[in-house]
């Protein structure tokens, strides 16, 4: 069979690391393993336009990895007259039209929990890099300056104050749990589904039904939900009018979830103190991205990064172990992990499994 990879050029550092198994120069460590069973692997980055690698060779792939991500719209989809399988290899589907695949019952899957540590990590060190204005204190120091007095007035303690999360699923709840050795005042979380007592419990959080009442009564809040169209611009100008002055916003989920422009205003005119994430509305973002240089009046209050959080080598070694056994349990007729599925067979998993995704939840 034919296996189309996008990934990310690593470049140098790629070279000289193997372990960077996300790049097109190390091929998700597959490459030998799927030629001594007689399949092809083709790996690129050029994703964009009618005429890169992914748009043609999509066309007689059997199965793909847009991992990118490779957008794999619904007029590419109808060209990809092979394609069986399609492997998200991380997590998240919101670049792949799942409605699309379902009509052509192409079963997409993710490599699910891969990445859920490496990112809630993040959350939290985004968290505290905002809250103590670290970002400012070490351009400080770069530039050969040292006034306390100019970073010390934009930094707290994390101790005391209320944080929410946006999401409470496998990253969401495991920020909250990460969060509780530094006695917030309290630990808040908004979801469409109420987390299991017993786990809400365990690390003493609260749920909050309207999103509004969350962030009115938030110091920090972090976004972990999924992006789609009932999450796209989520956080806009009104609702960032429901948080508080000076409130932190942290995303690592997906960048649309947050209106850009009203991010950068909300930032720029001292509403928010700060916002800090890795991921983009558009990526790679471009060079006049307005999350780029965007600064609280006080200077401070920028803490974004490029799309890594969860791409640690741990991350990565997760991942692509976990896209070598979704790729071989295709290869042997036999059934995928149903926390990987997302749909299959035509329908969405947690229709087609019923039960018996309730009973692994």
């Amino acid at each position: 069979m034919k296996v189309l990879a996008i990934l990310y050029d690593g470049g140098k550092a790629a070279r000289e690391e193997p372990r960077l198994l996300g790049t097109t120069e190390n091929r998700l460590g597959i490459e030998q393993w799927l030629k001594d069973q007689g399949h092809e692997l083709i790996v690129s980055s050029d994703k964009e336009g009618p005429n890169s690698v992914f748009q043609k060779e999509i066309e007689t792939a059997d199965i793909t990895t847009p991992f990118h991500p490779g957008y794999l719209t619904r007029d590419l989809i109808a060209k990809a007259k092979n394609l069986k399988l399609c492997v998200t290899a991380g997590v998240g589907s919101d670049h792949i039209d799942l409605n699309a695949a379902n009509e052509k019952k192409i079963t997409v899957a993710e490599v699910s929990g891969s990445n859920v540590v490496s990112v809630a990590e993040h959350v939290v060190m985004s968290i505290l890099l905002l809250v103590r204005n670290f970002v400012p204190a070490h351009e400080m120091i770069e530039r050969g300056d040292w006034q306390v007095s100019q970073i010390a007035r934009q930094a707290f303690d994390l101790e005391g104050k209320v944080v929410g999360t946006i999401g409470a699923g496998r990253i969401g709840y495991r920020v909250l749990e990460r969060l509780k050795p530094f006695d917030c005042k309290e630990l808040l979380y908004f979801d469409y589904a109420a987390v299991p007592q017993h786990a809400a419990d365990r690390i003493g959080i609260r749920r909050v039904e309207k999103l509004e009442d969350m962030l009115a009564q938030c110091d920090v809040v972090t976004v972990n939900c999924p992006l789609h169209e009932g999450t796209r611009d989520l956080i806009n100008a009104e609702s960032i009018k429901h948080m508080k002055k000076g409130a932190w916003l942290v995303n690592t989920a997906r960048g649309a979830i947050c209106n850009a422009e009203a991010v950068k205003a909300a930032v720029e005119s001292g509403h928010l103190s700060g916002y800090a994430g890795d991921v983009w509305n558009v990526q790679p973002a471009p060079k006049d991205h307005p999350w780029r240089t965007m600064k609280n009046p006080l200077g401070g209050g920028n803490g974004m990064v490029p799309h890594y959080s969860g791409t640690t080598l741990d991350a990565q070694y997760r991942y692509a172990t976990g896209t070598k056994q979704i790729l071989a349990n295709f290869f042997e007729g036999k059934e995928q992990d149903i926390a990987n599925v997302i749909v299959t067979n035509g329908d969405y998993a947690t229709k087609a499994y019923g039960q018996r995704v309730a009973a692994k939840v």
